[in-house]
Order: C-alpha cells, then structure tokens, then sequence
C-alpha cells in the first residue's frame, strides 16, 4: 500500500493517516499547551476531520485515559465518523454511527475488518484490517509486573497476558501500538518484550507512557538486536510515516 502517516496524540492515542482512511486510537487529551489545534500538537483539529476520507475512530475502553466523550463531537464537522467501542464504555450518544464490540468477535464496516481481542485489564484490544494490512492497537493488553502487588498476583498477571497473546499468534501483524509503561519502573518492558518475540510484528510502536518519553528510547535500545522496526517517540505530536 501507499505510505501511511502516524501520529502520537497522547498516551495510548494515535492517528492514523492512510489515502483513503483516518483512524484515530484512544484519543481523550483534547487540551494542548498551543493554542492551535493540530496533530503537529498531539490534537485532532476541525480541519483534520472535514475531510472525503473515512473516518473510524476506535475505544479500546472506559478509563478516562483511553476514552472522553467528545469524540463523539467530532460529528459535527464530518456527520460520517464512525465509532468502534468496548462494550464497556457507557452513555453513548444515539445520533452517532457506532459499533459496540467483545473480545471474540469479528467485524466488517465498510471494506475494513476488525477482530477484536482481550485485554489484561478493562475492554479489548483491535487488530484491523484494511488494504491487505493489519493494524493491532493493545488498549491495555499489558504484562503488568507490579513492584508492590504479592508474586501470586503478579505469577496470574503473566500467565492472564500469556493466554491473551497466544490467542493472537496465528495473526500477522504489520504495525503493533504496545505498552510501555514507565511506572512499572524496571519491568516496563516486559510485556513489549514478550509480545514482540511471539508475534513477530514488522513495526513496534510503544504507548501508554505519557510524557515518559525517555521510556520509548530506552525500549529500543533494549531490543536493538530484534528484526522488528521500533520507535522511540520523543514528543507529542510526532509523526511517523512508514
């Protein structure tokens, strides 16, 4: 396919930029310290919306990190936006085009087809397909290691991960939005580490870090040696284009 164009947004946020596509991933940070509003700033703006492509905008699930109702104004620049949520997420408005999903189920809007997985937390996780290629964002699929929980929870969080995964492997994945939480302090990579090795995805794109940027970086050095494409993200707002 032609060249698509990434955008982090904030945390577990991204637009996803394709020639015939938008797709917007866990936006909830609607506040930027410009006054504009532009991806450039790590926001979606009005002029982004008001586009002739379609746009899809994707919840993985109700934590106010992932998830803030506004998007549901972005109809009132594009009437066309559809949304695509865990099935955990409440009060959804009834004049917007919305698909309500769980783990386990497969569905097709338009010419994309999404699958929809597990999570070790709240909601699903997505794996969508368009154009012959595969776009897999985490939510909050995790291995979360915590310093202070006992090592019998943390033994059920690795092997609650290790199930969610398994369940995934058959599927090719070309770009994977992961965790890379910097508050699990030095197991921050865990899960990142784990999800690559068994799924071989072509490009690793770390998330759900905040403004722990160093975090990003600190990844990808540990992975140096892995054949998958990393990416540290230095700031919002920072375009990739693959």
């Amino acid at each position: 396919m032609n060249k698509l164009k990434i955008h982090y947004l904030y945390n577990s946020g991204f637009c996803v930029e394709t020639p015939n596509y938008i797709f917007i991933f866990d936006y909830y940070n609607d506040k930027c310290t410009e006054n504009k509003k532009s991806l450039k700033n790590g926001v979606i703006s009005e002029d982004l919306l008001k586009t002739e492509k379609a746009i899809y905008v994707f919840t993985s699930h109700n934590h106010y990190d992932h998830f803030n109702p506004l998007i549901f104004d972005f109809t009132k620049f594009n009437s066309n936006v559809k949304y695509i949520l865990s099935s955990d997420i409440k009060n959804i408005r009834e004049d917007v085009s919305s698909f309500i999903v769980k783990k386990g189920e497969t569905i097709k809007i338009d010419n994309l087809i999404v699958k929809v997985y597990g999570s070790t937390d709240e909601g699903v996780s997505f794996l969508v397909n368009f154009d012959h290629f595969n776009i897999f964002h985490a939510g909050d699929l995790n291995w979360w290691h915590w310093k202070e929980d006992s090592s019998e929870d943390n033994k059920n969080a690795e092997n609650w991960f290790k199930e969610e995964v398994d369940l995934i492997k058959s599927e090719k994945i070309d770009i994977a939005f992961f965790p890379v939480d910097a508050r699990q302090e030095e197991f921050f990579y865990l899960g990142g580490k784990y999800f690559i090795e068994n799924l071989n995805p072509q490009v690793f794109i770390p998330m759900h870090f905040r403004e722990d940027f160093w975090v990003t970086q600190e990844f990808k050095t540990m992975m140096k040696e892995s054949s998958t494409k990393i990416y540290n993200i230095p700031c919002r707002g920072f375009e990739i284009e693959i």
